[in-house]
This record gives C-alpha cells, structure tokens and sequence, in this order.
C-alpha cells in the first residue's frame, strides 16, 4: 500500500488528527474483531524501546519474569469480591472449548492477580519462599465500549509486576519503588512531566488497599492515568488463603503489591508531543533517531550516505538511509516529518563535495550545517537536546494548565472551558466525589505525594477539608 502524508491540522480537532496521524505514520491499524488493533512493526517498535528500558529496572531491582495462563476460571475471580465487582463490566467470558459447553467458565485474563495467585498460594510455605517478585510482559482483554487506538482497545499489552512478602514495609517499599520507576521513565525516557499521588478510595484499584498513579495532561486538557501501583495488602492473601510459617513457626498471611503500565502509555506520548505534521517522537523511543536522505538515487551519493550511516551507528544512533526510488525528495521529507524521526539529514553533491551536511530537527524545523568530520559528535549532542526540549515544553503547558479553584462556580467554569488539572479542596466523602463527577465529569486524579496539610473547606459541600486534590476530566 502506498504511504499516505495527508493529516488534518492537530489544533483545530486533535481526536480526527491523532486517529489519522496513529495510522498514516503506520504505527498501528484496526483489527477485524470490535475493539481490537494492530500493532505494525513501527509502532512496536516503540514498545520495544519502552520494554527494554523498563525491563533492564525491573530486572535490577530483582524481579524475574514469568507467564501466566490468558484463561482463568471463574470460580477463581469470584474468590476476591471487590475485584471481580470491579472487573465484572469488562470481562470477556469463554463459554465453549472443543465445540462443547464448558462445565465452568473461563474468563480472558483482565488482569492476573487471581490466576497467578492461586500459584502463589501453591507455592509458598515458609519464611525461606518470600519474597516472591513476578513480572509478566503480556497482553490483557477488557471488553470497552468505547475504544480508541492506543489509549483505550479491547485488547492491549502491559507489563504487570507482582509482588508477596513477609512484612508490610516490604510491600509498601516496593509499591514506592515502582511509582518512582514509572515516573522517572515517564520524565526520562517518555519526555512527560505528570504528578505522582494517592488514589481516592472510589477511584483505587480493585481490591487494592492504596494505589498511586501518575497522571499526565493531554492537549485538550483531559488527564491520562498512565501507570498505577497498588499496595494490596492481605486482601488477596486472605481470599486465596496466601500464608507462610514465619520464623517463630506462626502461619501468616502475606503482604502484596501488584503495579503495570500499558500500551496506553503510547497514546499519551503521541498525543503530547505531536504537532499539526505528525510525531514527534523523543529520541530515546524512537525507532529510528536519524534517517538520511539522498536527494538522488547515485551510487556516489549513495555510498557517501552509508558511510555516514556506519559512522553513526558506531556511535550507538538507530539510522537509516532511505533508498526508496519511487517517492520524490518533498514527499520523503513530510512523510519522515510525519513518523516524527527526531533528527533528518539530506544528502546531495552540495554536500559530499563540501565534506558538510545538513541536519534538520524534527521539534523545532530548525536546519543546522554540520561539518562530516563533526557528525559523530554533533548527532548525539543534538539528540539530547530534542529529548530535553520536548519535556521542557510539556512541563510548560502542565504547568500552565494546572488550576486552583475556590469555590464550585470557578470549579465548573473551568472544567466547562479550558479544563486541565484542577486543584481544589475536598472533604474526601464519596458522595461529594460522585456528585462532582455527575455534573463536571471531572474525577479526583490524586492526592500527591508531596502535598501537604492544609485548613479549608470542600470546594462542593463546605466541609471541612485538609488536602487539595487533583482534579480533571479523563480518558
């Protein structure tokens, strides 16, 4: 199929941008079944990037890797009430195997807490079996009605940590661990500033005794939940009777945390760093850092091009030279523009007779001259800068769209208008949360970490409050 550069301006209507730029930079497609999509090797590629950052964490901190079966019982899910209550609506259901009725139902894995905790049940026995810290790369299925590539598909792919120990600061250490982990991928690697906090108890995940999350703020001014880590207590220990003799020959229950982040995440760093030409993808997830292109298809011009390739790919840069003949020079430069490579170099005799090239930035459309001599030096520098760039300008627009709100009029007008990330008093009774939730549909993102006690009153009902929360609308 033909490569199509066509995309309709991101500012003037970025739900037809983002769908049209996921699919003509060919990062993903729809799949034939309801919900489900394609990842093409393009846009695999960047989760390759993500879970090769991620894993080489997750592996030091000295979790090993594992799978888990995709179907899981019913009669196991049952076994955590809050948890099935909470995954009930999303659940796709395997009613026949081998062309008979099954005698119980299997439920496509949503999550696996209770499949894999049925082993760690099996598994452990004393003191000597904990810790036991599992981590599945793997894909999950949550039947949406709504669904939108990337962001929000029946089907789509994570990496879900789980963690038993024998004491309650073992766990909560490890939550703590893995939110610190997830947000520094996200500054880091990801180029998207966001806010760490605490879950309400409507909003937490289900089962889970504390969650926190870090929440990143797409253009429109909706929050993304990006990634969460749950402190699970004994909740699932109890239900799947999870119990160890500890040193004193005492039977306990173990103490648990489970903690994941998704293919959605590849949304949000679209949406965020994207512009009204496509991608712009922060070096250090894109798939190809530099792409070089030859004004002519010349052998002369061409071997100057792989030469310059070898040379940058010595210095650790993912290059490509592209040799297609049937695209002209303008259409190659958009369609590079639009797959949102961070840095382009153009290739004519100008330049091979010069010893010179030029070096286009993706992020800002500026040409710089580099001497060839120079590149190995050049590029990387130049890299760094994109990646630092991108997350300056999107800690910028957090920065500017995170509002204080007094009273319930500002509260509305804002979330009616402008919306972003919120920050307003609240009492932390439920039936205020719900009822902010019915007339702004704005929910409480979280507590963060570092807020500290305050003295007011609830920006709904008056109430005494002591925190100010997050609050935004959502995906």
């Amino acid at each position: 199929m033909a490569f199509d550069n066509k995309l309709p301006q991101k500012s003037t209507g970025l739900s037809d941008w983002y769908n049209k730029a996921v699919l003509r930079a060919e990062l993903a497609d729809y799949g034939p079944a309801k919900g489900t999509m394609i990842f093409r090797p393009y846009g695999y590629g960047v989760w390759e990037l993500v879970q090769q950052e991620l894993d080489a964490k997750i592996r030091a901190r000295g979790v090993e890797n594992a799978y888990f079966p995709l179907l899981i019982p019913e009669s196991l899910l049952n076994k955590e009430k809050d948890h099935v209550e909470g995954f009930a609506p999303e659940l796709a259901v395997v009613t026949i195997g081998g062309g008979e009725q099954l005698e119980e139902k299997l439920a496509v894995r949503p999550t696996s807490e209770t499949i894999m905790y049925e082993a760690y049940a099996r598994w452990i026995q004393s003191w000597r079996d904990l810790p036991v810290m599992i981590n599945q790369w793997n894909n999950v299925v949550r039947w949406e009605k709504r669904t939108y590539l990337f962001l929000r598909t029946s089907e789509f792919l994570w990496q879900e940590g789980h963690t038993a120990h024998a004491e309650h600061k073992e766990a909560v250490d490890v939550q703590s661990w893995a939110m610190k982990t997830y947000e520094a991928l996200y500054r880091q690697v990801f180029a998207l500033p966001g806010y760490v906090g605490k879950k309400s108890e409507a909003e937490k995940f289900a089962g889970a005794r504390q969650s926190l999350t870090y929440e990143t703020l797409m253009p429109e001014g909706k929050a993304l939940q990006s990634s969460t880590s749950h402190d699970l207590g004994q909740n699932f220990a109890k239900a799947f009777d999870i119990k160890y003799q500890d040193r004193g020959g005492k039977m306990q229950h173990v103490w648990q945390t489970s903690w994941g982040l998704s293919t959605r995440s590849l949304g949000g760093l679209i949406m965020a760093h994207g512009d009204d030409k496509g991608l712009r993808l922060p070096p250090k997830l894109a798939p190809i850092q530099v792409i070089i292109v030859p004004v002519k298809m010349e052998a002369a011009l061409l071997d100057y091009c792989d030469r310059l390739e070898a040379v940058l790919r010595q210095v650790g840069c993912r290059v490509r030279v592209d040799t297609r003949e049937d695209e002209r020079l303008g259409f190659k430069i958009n369609k590079w523009e639009l797959k949102g490579v961070p840095l382009r170099i153009e290739i004519g005799q100008q330049e091979m007779e010069s010893d010179k090239v030029t070096v286009a930035r993706r992020d800002t459309g500026e040409k710089l001259p580099v001497l060839r001599s120079d590149v190995a030096l050049a590029v990387p520098k130049l890299l760094d800068e994109i990646q630092a760039h991108l997350y300056h300008q999107a800690e910028q627009f957090l920065r500017e769209n995170t509002h204080e709100a007094v009273d319930y009029h500002e509260f509305k007008r804002i979330m009616a208008g402008q919306k972003g990330f919120l920050r307003a008093f609240w009492c932390e009774d439920s039936v205020c949360e719900a009822k902010i939730k019915e007339e702004t549909t704005a929910t409480t993102r979280c507590l963060p970490l570092d807020s500290k006690p305050e003295k007011g009153v609830c920006v709904y009902c008056g109430k005494s409050a002591g925190h100010r929360w997050l609050f935004a609308q959502a995906y």
